[in-house]
């Protein structure tokens, strides 16, 4: 079968002259669905004035197959075959656009995610639905018409709630852009968790050090605004204008700007009482334990509490990766079953310094796994091994349990490293490694929708496609806001947020996708079940036509604020509304498509 198989029948036929475009994938598709067969059936449906079959449409010769039939005149509408939108709507659009057309009169059918990797074992039956489907996207891009982007006046300005350490990167970043920065801190300072660590991973600076540096880059920029005891406590608007309420001490201020980092940073897992002996004088955090190591003098062994101590446990995975029905559930009901990431690290660099400053205090290190994963991070362990750190294992569903007898303390667990044993360990100590929460941000999450993961922490759109950005525009996400991370990669976060922020405020107007619901003045009554509908405040207002010379109060959109959901489409009396791209007459169409009868051409 030739690369570009062309089953063009190019009639003298009225507009739309549209080609169907199947992507066999690399036989992610064609191993499973006749994409031949496919693009022989589609150029039978009226309209259709050409369709080829390429191994892979999203490659620069897939994509220039599009350009050129656009350019030449041969089609006026493009139907692409593939894989999922998410992956490559936007590319297929970019080729249209550059063949010359409209790039909003394409539309994109999935027949890999919804097709051959769903279906591909139903033989026949999947190339049919796959058929079918392709058959809905012809019928739509049919009645597509040709949009433009919405154009809308920004405030080049970005608000940063948190200042963190990601907080100020963020606005040093921005600044340096070009773009003002407002940071809007809660605390009485700039510096959040970081300033009060003893000594950070790699670099081994302490973390007030590390706050010391970005403070002095910030106080020497001009166009960054810091409000420390401030709340965020009022947000409207949309993407280029977002009105922004701050208090302090009882005192509100308004605020425009463009974009809104979230850089709210998180909390230390609170253990219950009770759970591995906390509450014990002679238990305690990792952030406890670290704050009391800062303030020891060297050698010997190390002093807690006046006493000296001769052998610590370090306990892994505390308020992380926990099971469903071992660990207690949270106040919520929920356990906290991801990994914090940082923890492995943060305990082996601890156990190392104890190790290296009190050669008489012996370290115990019990864990599931460790999880060092960050560039150098692995040397901890390999130190802490050299220095005589006794590790031992446990299975998940196993942890190890902590007695407590009056001042004695033991750990037992069965250690995977003497095949099941279990061991009985007697210590002074213990260090609970605990994992990260998200912050307690329930009213920032309200006021800006902000969609929220199975582990609480706001969530972004892609991890690897889009990993800084939120469903809502305008909004981006900066360090532990949107999960665990170590100190490096909150910084690079914020980078890349404040590298998106200064793409969406470049100018001193935002571009949106056109997808909003329009009014059709002259067939809205103006009954208001549309406003009524809508649950995005201020996406349909109420306005005073005129109409037959009498002044009517009828629907209108803002579409900086509207999400395109279609709900008021639905609940119009007279359908005097609709969603631009998709129009009721293009469901209809698609509906059409996926209900016809038609049998499969053999190429």
């Amino acid at each position: 079968m030739a690369e570009n198989q062309d089953n063009s029948i190019l009639r003298d036929t009225q507009d739309p002259k549209i080609g169907v475009y199947v992507c066999r994938c690399g036989g992610n598709i064609s191993d499973y669905i006749d994409t031949e067969a496919l693009a022989a059936t589609a150029a039978k449906i009226p309209g259709v004035v050409l369709s080829k079959v390429n191994s892979f449409m999203c490659s620069d010769p897939g994509q220039s197959l599009i350009e050129q039939d656009v350019k030449s005149g041969k089609v006026d509408r493009v139907v692409v075959a593939s894989c999922s939108p998410f992956l490559h709507e936007i590319t297929f659009q970019q080729a249209v656009k550059r063949g010359g057309l409209n790039p909003y009169l394409y539309t994109h059918v999935n027949i890999r995610e919804q097709g051959s990797w769903a279906h591909g074992h139903q033989g026949k039956d999947a190339t049919k639905l796959a058929m079918l489907n392709i058959a809905a996207g012809i019928g739509k891009v049919r009645h597509l018409e040709a949009l433009e982007k919405i154009r809308l006046p920004s405030h080049r300005r970005v608000l940063i709630i948190g200042g963190g350490v990601a907080g100020m990167k963020a606005a040093l970043d921005c600044a340096r852009r070009g773009l003002p920065a407002l940071v809007i801190e809660k605390g009485d300072k700039l510096g959040g968790r970081t300033a009060v660590l003893h000594k950070t991973y790699p670099r081994g600076l302490s973390g007030e050090e590390i706050v010391a540096e970005l403070q002095k880059e910030i106080d020497a920029t001009d166009n960054i605004e810091v409000l420390t005891d401030t709340q965020v406590t009022g947000i409207k608007g949309f993407i280029g204008n977002f009105e922004i309420t701050s208090t302090r001490e009882g005192k509100e201020e308004k605020h425009h700007v463009g974009a809104v980092v979230v850089a709210t940073g998180f909390e230390p897992y609170q253990p219950s009482d009770g759970e591995y002996a906390f509450g014990h004088q002679q238990v305690a955090t990792l952030p406890d334990f670290m704050a009391e190591l800062a303030k020891a003098k060297d050698g010997g062994a190390f002093q807690w509490k006046g006493k000296p101590v001769r052998g610590i446990a370090m306990i892994h995975c505390v308020g992380s990766r926990q099971c469903e029905g071992v660990q207690k559930p949270q106040a919520d009901g929920q356990i906290n079953d991801y990994c914090s990431r940082i923890c492995c690290t943060s305990l082996l660099r601890t156990a190392v310094e104890v190790r290296e400053r009190f050669p008489d205090t012996q370290i115990y290190d019990f864990h599931q796994d460790i999880r060092t994963y960050g560039r150098g991070q692995e040397d901890y362990y390999i130190r802490a091994s050299e220095l005589g750190v006794t590790f031992f294992r446990w299975d998940g569903e196993e942890p190890p349990v902590v007695a407590a007898d009056g001042a004695k303390l033991s750990v037992t667990v069965k250690d995977l490293l003497t095949f099941g044993e279990e061991l009985e360990v007697p210590v002074d100590l213990i260090v609970l490694g605990v994992g990260v929460m998200p912050s307690k941000i329930k009213d920032i999450v309200e006021m800006l929708k902000l969609p929220v993961g199975a582990d609480r922490f706001i969530q972004e759109v892609h991890p690897k496609l889009r990993p800084v950005e939120v469903a809502v525009n305008g909004l981006l996400l900066a360090g532990t806001a949107q999960g665990p991370m170590s100190i490096e990669e909150s910084l690079e976060g914020a980078s890349a947020a404040a590298a998106k922020a200064s793409i969406l405020l470049a100018h001193d107007f935002t571009e949106l996708e056109p997808f909003v619901a329009k009014v059709k003045t002259d067939l809205c009554i103006g009954c208001r079940a549309c406003i009524d509908e809508c649950v995005y405040s201020g996406a349909i207002l109420e306005k005073t036509a005129e109409r037959d010379g009498k002044q009517v109060k009828v629907a209108e959109v803002n579409p900086g604020l509207c999400k395109g959901c279609g709900a008021c489409v639905a609940v119009c009396p007279t359908r005097a509304l609709d969603v631009q791209g998709w129009t009721l007459e293009q469901f209809e169409a698609m509906v059409d498509g996926l209900t016809s009868d038609m049998e499969l051409v053999e190429a």
